[in-house]
């Protein structure tokens, strides 16, 4: 087995994480479909309403353009503040950002004036009093609310091409222009980072033998010990859109099955067959991935998207 870019039980915890986030998000847009009624000869899913308010009136291209945009602002305006080093102004726009994303998913099955307590509480324990298990739960909410307000306003094939162009995006990002390194490294050293985030401690090597040997010369020479090696502080990190995109195509694609006659609950079953692959590419991304190195998660992950999707039409 190769050696892997983090220790395998952390690598584990990450995975987990991804699945869990996966889950939850498809199983909140299944509850999300409040009906499904024919008009005119085509089948339509309603949806509520969220705690935010109706969705935009758009879909297909117009969705595409929207959340290309908003991530292009979004982008420029995380750039801005690094090159000023306006952190505070990072973690305020972050908490925002927090809130309303977890009470878009509470909304789901909670009281509108309910789910903003909750979202509130939350987002204030994750930027002021943050632990791994807050942080990683809250993204696990933030992402499902993300999907539950996008995925009805979007449809396999622009669905698809969102895969695709953020696909290229993440190589351009990472291995081109590297901004994308830039950001990860500014939010984990604020630390607010949105995506999943396990931080460990790496095991000290063992001193090699030509040291010992020259440590224990040294006792009878000299009052000064050769330092011992001490563990190092690392982080995993998988970045917030390598969370939500899997779970907004795979929501389109089970959204795709309910209009085609599958109860609820059997499109949502099915719909786990591209939960599977896509962390199945997750785990092989962080298997063969070297120490120390960033790497374009997105293309890996897009492709086990679209593996579980064929797979998925050979039903």
């Amino acid at each position: 087995m190769p050696e892997m870019k983090h220790e395998l039980s952390v690598t584990v915890v990450l995975i987990i994480f991804f699945l869990v986030a996966q889950i939850v998000g498809l199983s909140l847009i299944n509850i999300d479909i409040r009906d499904v009624q024919v008009v005119d000869g085509k089948v339509t899913l309603v949806h509520s309403e969220t705690s935010l308010g109706p969705r935009p009136e758009m879909s297909g291209l117009g969705t595409f353009l929207y959340i290309a945009i908003g991530l292009l602002i979004g982008t420029i305006l995380i750039l801005l503040i690094i090159r000023m080093k306006k952190v505070n102004l990072w973690k305020a726009w972050f908490f925002l950002a927090v809130f309303m994303a977890i009470s878009l998913s509470l909304g789901v099955f909670l009281k509108p004036v309910l789910a903003f307590v909750i979202a509130l509480a939350l987002a204030i324990f994750k930027i002021y009093k943050p632990n791994v298990f807050v942080h990683n739960l809250t993204e696990v909410l933030m992402y499902a609310g993300i999907a539950v307000f996008l995925v009805p306003l979007l449809n396999v094939f622009w669905a698809s091409m969102l895969l695709i162009a953020i696909s290229i995006y993440d190589f351009i990002a990472v291995f081109k222009s590297k901004h994308m390194v830039k950001m990860a490294k500014f939010q984990t050293q604020s630390k607010v980072f949105a995506g999943l985030f396990v931080p460990y401690k790496t095991k000290a090597e063992p001193m090699p033998a030509p040291a010992i040997e020259k440590k224990k010369a040294s006792r009878t020479s000299s009052a000064k010990e050769l330092p011992i090696p001490k563990p190092e502080k690392k982080n995993a990190i998988l970045g917030g859109g390598d969370i939500a995109f899997p779970l907004l195509f795979s929501g389109a694609a089970m959204e795709s099955l309910v209009i085609k006659g599958l109860p609820l609950a059997t499109a949502l079953l099915q719909t786990m067959i591209i939960t599977a692959t896509t962390t199945i590419a997750v785990a092989l991304l962080f298997i063969f991935a070297k120490k120390d190195k960033f790497y374009p998660a997105m293309p890996i992950i897009s492709a086990g998207c679209f593996v579980g999707y064929g797979i998925l039409l050979l039903l």
